[in-house]
């Protein structure tokens, strides 16, 4: 059985919000030098998951040791704002 994809839409309407980090990180040949790294994905907010997740896995996975994690959170669409609307208009 494979898992359905949920839209952007579907996922908004459940309440996620657009999570946007950047993460500084260092080389690990080059301490002396601060890189960034931007990461973007639909996430909960206050808790951010997907977020911590993706930070986790970095830790895990990847050489170059953070520094500091910098993000936002937008809200874009919530149940109350969303209405479907069917109709045509004729002019002429």
């Amino acid at each position: 059985m494979t898992a359905k994809a949920v839209s952007d839409t579907e996922l908004m309407l459940r309440g996620y919000g657009l999570t946007t980090a950047e993460v500084f990180y260092r080389m690990p040949d080059y301490r002396s030098v601060l890189n960034t790294f931007v990461w973007q994905h639909y996430d909960l907010a206050p808790d951010h998951p997907r977020l911590f997740e993706f930070i986790e896995f970095w830790q895990r996975e990847i050489e170059g040791p953070i520094h500091s994690v910098r993000f936002t959170h937008r809200k874009l669409i919530g149940p109350g704002e969303w209405r479907h609307v069917v109709g045509e208009f004729k002019y002429h």
